[in-house]
This record gives C-alpha cells, structure tokens and sequence, in this order.
C-alpha cells in the first residue's frame, strides 16, 4: 500500500513540471500568433513607390506605324516620328532633326510591336524643360498649392481599397508625374505603416484631432482623395469607370467623370487618363480659390490653435458667460465668475511651462475628448499631440501658465484622475 502510494506521489510531482512545460509552450505559441498577425498587417508587396517627379516635359500617348529597311532602323525611325509628332503637340516652333535631338532626355515605350521591317508602338517623349523653354517661352510658373496628401481610393467587387493591397488605380498614381502641376502631392507609397494610417475608413473620419495627428506624420496641410469605381462587365470584357474627386476632412465633392476600357490590357491607359483629368480637377479647383487648406487643421509647431479659431473661441465663451450672468440676476443669486485665460500674457500671471501630459486613448472618441477637454482647462495655452497611440496611451504637451500641481488639480477638477510624475501627468477617466 505504501510502495503504492509513492508511486502515485511521485507520478503527480512528474506531471507538474510536464503541465508547466506544456502551460509555457502555449503561452510561447500564442505571443508569436499574436506577434505574426500584427506583423502581417503591415507585412507583404502593398506599396509602390512613385516612379517619375521630375519638372520635364512629358507626351504621352503618341503614335507611330513607321517601315525600314531592318527592324533597327524602323525602331529608330518611328523614334523620330515620335519627337516630330510630340513638339508639334506642345506647339513648338519648327526645329532641325539635330536640335530636336538635343531637347528630348527620354523615350518612354508605352506599348510596342516589332516586325523585321515594320515598327508600330505607343511612346511618349520627355522634354528636358530647361533647354526647351528657350523655344517655347512662356512666364513664370504659377504658384503651386500647400502640400496635399493623396488618398487614392479603388472600389472594385464591392471592396475598397488604397493601400491594403496593389491596385491598378495606386500605380497610375505612382506613376504619375506631378512635376509640371501646380499641385503639391504628398503621395506615400503605401508600405510599412501606410496602410494603417491611409485606408478608406479615413476618407470618412471627420475628427480634426485625428486629421491633424495624421497629416503631420506625412508633413501635409491637407488632404485629397482620388475615388475610382471600376465595374468589369465580364471577365476580360470592357471595364467602366467612375472617377469621383474630393478634397478635406468633410470629403467635399469637386467633380465626378466616366470613362470606359475595352477590356483589361485597355486599363493602365484609362487608368493613366483619369489620373491627368483629376490633376486638372484638382489644378481648377485650386485656381478658383475652393483648394484651400482646411483652417480648423491649423496648429503651428508649438501646438496653438489658430487665431481666428481661437478668438470665436473667445466671443462664445464670453457669450456664455454674459447669458449666465443674466440668468443668476434675474433669479437674484450673485453671479460665479470663473477665470477663462485667454492666449497672452497677462500682467502678474504664471511663467508659461510645457508639461508632458500622457492620455488614455481606448478609441477616437476618446483621443479627441481627452484634447478638448485639457484644452478647455484654465491657464491652458496650447494643446500639441506628440504621439497618438489609439488603443493605448497617447502624449500630448501642454503649455500652461502655472505650476505642474495646479495642472494637475484643474485637470482633476474636470474627472480625470490624475497620477503625477517629473514634469509630467498621466491622465485618465
């Protein structure tokens, strides 16, 4: 009975190590599924990086049905053509074959056929601007727009997609030369962190704290978006597509068109059209004045909000106050003033201080509750977002006119709870 019982004593202390092993392969297992799946978000062949952004000339499309003695001289033929052709699309004066040479840095072959004696393609010719400027005059360019970042956006089966996966209408725009434009693309190639920050979902987010945050990451003052609904009618039938252009954090249309490929290997050259008639959309839009960052985006390098936004800031705050102070007379109580600062130094008021303020961000609603409400905190000065973090823990830097304690008790005073640490806060609701 004895020998038994050891026995079963000692099977049992065995089996604690083998469930403990077992316990860390499990737990081993599931941190590297779970570190694969955040990998994999970013992970694989999504962006494309933009291919052309020179200030040259460029013609595409151009057409040539040339025959030689050989297939290299029929090449070399249709090339001239080509040249010929492009210059007097650009209404250029008439040039020697030698000078004509010497204005074109580049021939892009956009679709060619080779027969021993016959040279049929589509080409493009690139001008250097430089050199033929002095045949084609001109004045100064125009100025151009602020830095605008592009969102382009494909729908396609009922899915849309920017930067999830490559799509025919990201590459058109990589391959787009926005050089000559008037507007400044910020056109992100869609790899590593961009297809979290950039997708369809942002095209409807109106939160102009979330805006901001993300704009700044690119260096832009505001957004486009680049819609594209393609419709197949049949596997390798024609392809109809929808263009829709929109600009600002509220999607504002400018202008919608429709174009229609004849079938698949017909798409990259639709697809390259429509990118063209958008930059005019957008090129229009900016000269009629509509193309104007958004001035609720507007947070200069220390974090303080415009002034104009600021000062009806200012004029509703007072309005309230005067409506409240009319309210307590007629009910006979005396009024409670409460100090609302204004931006400004004001005479025998606290030295301006930047503290760290760390903030709880389960979700958008909760970045953007978090920034007003330390915004509206009195002697609060500037708000600027350092680091956004949603699902986590945000950092923002407050300029406040005061002392990190009485930081901390106003932010208390409005239901954070407040943990305190060197020149900086942790805040949460």
């Amino acid at each position: 009975m004895s020998a038994s019982l050891s026995l079963l004593g000692r099977g049992a202390a065995l089996s604690r190590p083998l469930l403990r092993g077992v316990g860390g392969a499990a737990l081993a297992l599931a941190l590297l599924v779970g570190g694969y799946a955040l990998v994999a978000q970013v992970a694989g062949e999504r962006g494309i990086a933009p291919t052309a952004a020179s200030s040259d000339i460029e013609v595409k499309g151009i057409t040539v049905d040339v025959t030689a003695d050989s297939a290299e001289e029929a090449r070399a033929k249709g090339w001239r053509e080509a040249q010929r052709k492009a210059w007097a699309k650009i209404k250029g004066p008439q040039l020697s074959e030698g000078q004509l040479d010497g204005l074109v840095s580049a021939i892009v072959i956009e679709r060619e056929r080779l027969g021993p004696r016959r040279y049929i393609a589509t080409l493009g010719v690139v001008f250097d601007r430089q050199r033929a400027s002095g045949y084609l005059g001109g004045g100064e360019r125009a100025a151009r727009s602020a830095p605008m970042l592009l969102i382009p956006v494909e729908a396609s089966a009922g899915a849309y997609t920017t930067f999830e996966q490559r799509n025919a209408w990201q590459r058109a725009w990589a391959e787009f030369n926005p050089g000559s434009s008037r507007i400044n693309y910020v056109r992100p190639s869609g790899a590593g962190g961009d297809s979290l920050l950039i997708n369809f979902g942002q095209t409807g987010r109106h939160s102009r704290a979330w805006w901001r945050s993300m704009l700044d990451q690119y260096g832009a003052s505001d957004a486009l978006m680049a819609f594209a609904r393609l419709d197949h009618q049949f596997p390798g039938g024609p392809v109809s597509g929808t263009f829709t252009a929109r600009y600002g954090p509220d999607s504002r249309p400018l202008e919608s068109f429709t174009m229609k490929a004849a079938g698949p290997d017909e798409l990259p050259a639709m697809l390259g059209k429509a990118v063209e008639r958008m930059d005019a959309i957008f090129t229009s839009a900016l000269a009629s004045g509509k193309l104007r960052p958004d001035p609720t985006l507007r947070i200069g390098g220390t974090g303080e909000i415009d002034p104009a936004i600021a000062r009806l800031i200012e004029i509703g705050r007072a309005a309230r106050a005067r409506s409240a102070a009319q309210a307590a007379a007629a009910a006979g109580i005396a009024p409670q003033t409460e100090t609302q600062p204004i931006a400004g130094a004001e005479p025998g008021e606290a030295a301006v201080r930047s503290i760290v303020v760390q903030f709880a961000t389960p979700d958008a609603s909760a970045f953007d509750g978090a920034l007003g409400a330390v915004r509206g905190t009195g002697g609060v000065r500037g708000v600027g977002v350092t680091s956004t973090a949603i699902g986590g823990t945000s950092v923002m830097s407050v300029s406040f006119a005061g002392s990190l304690e009485e930081l901390a008790a106003a932010l208390e005073a409005r239901g954070f709870a407040v943990r305190r640490g060197a020149n900086a806060l942790a805040i949460s609701r």
